[in-house]
């Protein structure tokens, strides 16, 4: 009989299971039909992620992409250009709907201030001066803290700042996809509203590593919010009772600084792999991205091991989480050592 190995889930941050406390929140949570009337456990959760994020109202939405989209939407017309930074999830994991649905035309920015970051500096000069009437017109700028695709990396609020200016004195529009807004902040040490500082719309999302199944939100102003609210109905997002998804996000809020012990699980993780071989850098926050010879070879070879992963910008991509212990990354460690 052969032996199968429990698998060990490193592919994302969003393969956790709700723990018995968030199931029963949502078994338990007050509901309406958000579409003719107002869920009160939605409208709860919307005025607390407000708050969190320092926005003056925010919006419940089903995922992260349909929060940036609707932003973009907002921002955005036909005709015009925005910036993000190179293999951002705007550019990279939403099927071209900045494109497609928001009607503009993608500039991506380099690296040059670290992962992740562009500095002030590219990004002023990537904006340029509007050109002739058949040109594009620049007109938004979309940061990503943390850059999935940089491996979790953060932008600290003074380059925050620094990019803003920029931005502002230009006449941009700045929407920030803070998907995993959360564990920049525990990475940093400060409140999430500390970076959102003078942005225009920020997204963030419930299900990256909290532990919730489904659920994001996008803030901004009220008007912004009752122009989403209208977008969000045309894109399909008009839930009816979805307070019993919103009170899984409500837990899921009360948890953030519990992210911290992801942060060193993946420090953990990241030093064992570099032991076998595998070049990383210190991760930030919960991403490990491995440079190996071979993409699939290597994840089929972890497969065999029992550990999930999956490939990134070619690298090996592992994503620590709350369903994975530190016992777990020391088992995944000693079967990468005992496989080699």
């Amino acid at each position: 009989m052969t032996w199968t190995p429990q698998p060990l889930d490193f592919r994302s941050d969003t393969v956790t299971q709700p723990d018995e406390t968030m199931r029963r929140a949502m078994a338990e949570a007050e509901v309406a039909d958000n579409v003719i009337d107002t869920d009160p456990t939605i409208a709860e959760l919307e005025r607390r992620a407000a708050q969190v994020l320092g926005m003056p109202a925010a919006l419940w939405v089903p995922s992260g992409t349909m929060a940036n989209l609707i932003a973009l939407t907002a921002h955005l017309r036909r005709g015009d250009r925005f910036l993000a930074m190179r293999g951002a999830h705007v550019l990279n994991n939403e099927l071209g709907s900045a494109a497609w649905l928001a009607g503009g035309m993608a500039e991506p920015l380099e690296h040059d201030a670290g992962p992740g970051r562009p500095t002030a500096e590219a990004l002023e000069l990537a904006i340029g001066t509007q050109g002739p009437y058949y040109t594009l017109r620049t007109s938004l700028l979309c940061l990503e803290n943390t850059h999935n695709a940089a491996g979790g990396a953060v932008t600290p609020p003074d380059e925050h700042a620094q990019l803003l200016a920029v931005a502002k004195q230009a006449g941009l529009k700045v929407h920030l996809d803070g998907a995993r807004i959360w564990h920049a902040a525990v990475a940093l040490g400060v409140p999430p509203a500390a970076l959102t500082v003078g942005v225009d719309t920020v997204s963030a999302c419930f299900s990256k590593g909290l532990g919730a199944p489904v659920g994001s939100v996008v803030a901004g102003t009220p008007d912004f919010v009752g122009q989403a609210r209208r977008t969000r109905q045309m894109l399909g997002g008009g839930v009816r009772q979805g307070g019993v998804l919103a009170a899984a996000c409500l837990v899921a809020l009360d948890r953030v600084d519990e992210l911290a012990e992801s942060h060193e699980n993946a420090r953990r993780l990241a030093a064992g792999v570099a032991e076998h071989g595998w070049p990383v850098v210190t991760p930030e926050t919960n991403i490990v991205l491995a440079e190996v010879a071979d993409v699939p070879t290597a994840l089929e070879w972890l497969g065999s091991l029992g550990i999930l992963a999956l490939p990134m910008g070619g690298r090996v991509r592992f994503v620590l989480h709350r369903d994975l212990s530190a016992a777990d990354v020391e088992e995944a460690l000693r079967r990468i050592k005992a496989g080699a």
